[in-house]
């Protein structure tokens, strides 16, 4: 079950459902690889890499924890963000 938390929290991110709508219409196939040998540590916890990808090519990079409550994103300079940080919002003060 775990797994599937981890993609469905993704799956279900507004980003990610245009992203794979539009590649769908396109008559691209999405699919979610959990790359549990490339496990990171941040915040004091475990993330698994989620890659959201079309065909073989990665749209986005994502790190979540096993109970699907914390996710963080790849940033531009490769290094995890918030999903507000990732989503250009300035952080909460």
């Amino acid at each position: 079950m775990p797994l599937r938390r981890a993609v469905t929290r993704v799956d279900l991110l507004p980003e990610t459902i245009a992203w794979s709508a539009a590649e769908r219409r396109s008559g691209a196939i999405v699919h979610f690889a959990v790359l549990l040998e490339e496990t990171i540590r941040a915040n004091g916890r475990c993330h698994w890499t989620l890659e959201a990808r079309s065909g073989d090519r990665v749209w986005q990079r994502f790190y979540i924890t096993p109970d699907g409550r914390n996710l963080l994103v790849e940033g531009v300079d490769g290094k995890p963000v918030t999903v507000d940080e990732w989503r250009g919002k300035p952080p909460p003060t």
